[in-house]
């Protein structure tokens, strides 16, 4: 699942994969509670294993793609 956090004056997106048997709804809760609390921070972990923290304050969007085994591509995917 693709992460797409949108930060508030800079013109870049941070974009990362979730790891394996991560869901939406736990995403969902991560930022809800960082953006619940003042001088908070986000933390979020890539499939590789790198953590990158945000500031709550500076989080303008959030994007959660679908899970890699919902996505289909091509002709044959009906």
């Amino acid at each position: 699942m693709d992460i797409r956090l949108g930060i508030s004056e800079s013109p870049k997106e941070l974009v990362l994969e979730a790891p394996e048997g991560e869901t939406q709804e736990n995403i969902e809760k991560l930022v809800e509670e960082a953006m619940s609390k003042d001088g908070s921070i986000l933390w979020l972990t890539d499939k590789k294993g790198k953590r990158v923290g945000v500031p709550s304050a500076k989080i303008a969007y959030v994007e959660l793609g679908p899970p890699k085994e919902e996505r289909r591509v091509g002709f044959g995917a009906l």
